[in-house]
């Protein structure tokens, strides 16, 4: 993945409704929304929705597909795992980040 792949989905996330609107998408998995559903869930008007829609798309977080007489928006799993890698690569300089044991005081009953 490349810096300004990684910055266009960032800057189209960076705005509340279209988090929203992304998270929403994200949990229906495959099945995806159609905009009547997104507008139901989140009260977004279509207008605002579309403008939304067109950014995450356009960003490539989001595919669109018809089918019949509706859009369906689904998440582009493929560029939220590439965005993961890209963000931890090399996280912790290789090595784990979860410390190896964790200790934790507790209260005696």
């Amino acid at each position: 993945m490349k810096n300004t792949d990684a910055v266009s989905a960032f800057l189209a996330l960076g705005q509340e409704s279209r988090l929203n609107i992304f998270r929403l998408i994200v949990q229906k998995g495959d099945v995806g929304l159609t905009p009547s559903q997104i507008v139901e869930k989140l009260g977004i008007p279509n207008a605002t929705l579309s403008f939304h829609l067109k950014e995450l798309v356009q960003a490539n977080l989001l595919l669109v597909e018809r089918q019949s007489r509706n859009l369906i928006y689904r998440p582009n799993a493929a560029l939220v795992q590439d965005l993961s890698t890209f963000l931890l690569d090399n996280c912790c300089g290789g090595k784990s980040c979860t410390p190896e044991k964790i200790t934790r005081k507790t209260k005696s009953a």
